[in-house]
């Protein structure tokens, strides 16, 4: 018996009750104590919102054909089944009764029947971006396969550097000057078409490889925007035009070993000297540290522990490019020498970028270096968030680059690998779960590129959380069955979906721990949303 087509009416009215029901759990969460008294509501509500805006977002792409909207009927199966997993059990804590789901049952059993599913296996479903923005995606992919993919198994397998060849040919591509305006030499000219730029360039990217692609031009964006922010005009100048042609590359220092997501807390001290300043401390997770000529730094400027986050400054620490196995710097004469020493951590994943724990010693930063200036003073928390501002959508474009090779190498490998004298691409589980990659993986794309004209229009902060809760846990899920399907191959490095399953794990760890952005983010702004 073959499917019904989707019924646009009754999947919105369906979204409409499923928000119904959040909402419902939002009063319990309230009344029971708030997040940090239920925190396991509060994740699983903040989760399911996020699901549900995913699914908002793929009803608009349903309406665009007859793939689409296949593909938009299984998401919101899938987003539905999601939220029934959490409240299994915790009907009272959430505030429903043990029948709340049956205005759901029928659609849910419909859309997420096996032999749907597994028709969406070969379809990964048109993108919609416009033809501008497919030109910037060809172009990426293009650079992508061409110079990034040959170097990615090597890299990831040995932990070498980033091939100077791909920094160079990047820069030439405008890359590094995505979020650079023009009038500082870039390619930026604001609105919606910035973030949408960053956004199709960075999944390009990733799609070859997380580790010497798709992060590569984030930290020049989080500089860049911080500076925006921030920055005095002669730090705009001195520094964007070299951001945007990559002969300055930059490195971020925030994360500190007791401090991670809880930056208004951090040590790092920075004390008043002539003519500038002294850093002290040690920070940690600090990526691509060795290579970068300039770290964009947060530290303590003043010692009154009570200002909290209005006692940071934000600070641009020159410094030589340096050996990735480990470096130590110094400054100065010999009876007050400054010193700065990077020890590199390994990591399971995510190699070639390398990320170290920096150890500040009496560092001088000179006057000029302190973002802002003196007016800059204190200000550092706001300046540095603002260039954090499209990180959380960066790293959701990220995961769906992953996602995508690790769907292709899945979809490659079934139709060529046979068992039992059948390619495993007939196989009823095999489409299902490459249906499900297929759904998830563009639905997730359309909302992250929802998210990036609202961020364009000066909006969309807590969507762009949602994004990246939703699709980093999501790119867990299609990478592991992405190397299930290739079964033993699928665990030796010969095949590069190890390589995709070991480097989806960091995503939803880094740019704000899954649970910090559930808990601190989504669920806060939902709650006075609710008020």
């Amino acid at each position: 018996m073959s499917t019904p087509p989707l019924d646009l009416d009754v999947a919105t009215d369906l979204v409409d009750q499923a928000q119904r029901v959040l909402n419902g759990a939002l009063g319990e969460l309230k009344r029971r104590g708030g997040p940090d008294v239920q925190q396991s509501l509060a994740y699983d509500v903040a989760h399911s919102a996020s699901a549900l805006a995913t699914a908002r977002a793929a009803l608009n792409y349903a309406a665009k054909g007859e793939d689409e909207s296949k593909l938009a009927a299984a998401f919101l199966a899938l987003a539905l089944a999601d939220v029934a997993a959490r409240v299994l059990g915790r009907e009272e804590l959430w505030g429903v009764t043990p029948e709340w789901f049956q205005p759901f049952a029928r659609f849910v059993a419909t859309y997420r029947e096996p032999s749907f599913l597994a028709s969406l296996a070969e379809t990964p479903g048109p993108r919609h971006l416009g033809e501008d923005f497919e030109s910037v995606a060809e172009l990426f992919h293009r650079f992508a396969d061409e110079q990034v993919r040959p170097h990615a198994e090597h890299v990831h397998r040995t932990n070498a550097d980033i091939p100077e060849s791909i920094i160079s040919g990047l820069s030439e591509l405008g890359g590094f000057g995505l979020s650079v305006p023009e009038q500082f030499g870039g390619f930026s000219a604001g609105g919606e078409s910035e973030y949408l730029g960053m956004l199709v360039a960075t999944e390009e990217l990733s799609w070859a490889s997380l580790g010497i692609g798709g992060s590569l031009i984030t930290r020049p964006e989080i500089m860049t925007r911080a500076l925006l922010s921030g920055g005095t005009q002669a730090q705009k100048q001195r520094w964007l035009p070299k951001l945007a042609n990559a002969e300055v590359l930059a490195a971020i220092a925030v994360t500190e070993p007791d401090f991670g997501s809880d930056v208004a807390s951090i040590n790092t001290s920075a004390t008043k000297t002539a003519g500038g300043w002294l850093l002290n401390g040690t920070k940690t997770w600090c990526t691509f540290a060795a290579r970068a000529n300039v770290l964009v730094l947060l530290a303590r400027s003043d010692p009154d522990r009570q200002k909290a986050h209005r006692g940071l400054s934000l600070f641009l620490v020159e410094k030589e490019p340096s050996d990735s196995l480990g470096f130590l710097l110094t400054q100065g004469n010999r009876d007050e020498r400054g010193r700065l020493e990077g020890r590199p951590i390994d990591t399971l994943g995510y190699r070639g970028m390398h990320s170290y724990e920096l150890s500040f010693n009496n560092w001088f930063v000179p006057d000029e270096d302190l973002v802002g200036g003196e007016d800059g003073l204190g200000q550092g928390f706001y300046f540095q968030m603002a260039g954090f501002e499209n990180g959380r959508l960066q790293t959701a474009a990220r995961a769906i680059g992953v996602m995508q090779a690790a769907y292709e190498a899945a979809l490659d490998y079934a139709k060529n690998r046979t068992v039992f004298a059948e390619p495993i691409i007939n196989y009823e589980l095999t489409r299902v779960k490459l249906g499900t990659m297929a759904a998830i993986i563009q639905c997730s794309r359309q909302f992250s590129l929802e998210v990036a004209r609202l961020m364009g229009a000066g909006a969309g902060t807590m969507e762009a959380s949602m994004a990246k809760a939703y699709v980093c846990r999501a790119a867990e899920w299609v990478t592991r069955e992405a190397m299930q399907i290739h079964g033993g191959m699928g665990y030796a490095e010969e095949f590069a979906v190890s390589r995709y399953f070991v480097d989806a794990r960091v995503l939803s760890i880094f740019e704000g721990a899954d649970e910090t952005l559930c808990l601190k983010v989504i669920i806060r702004r939902l709650l006075e949303q609710s008020d």
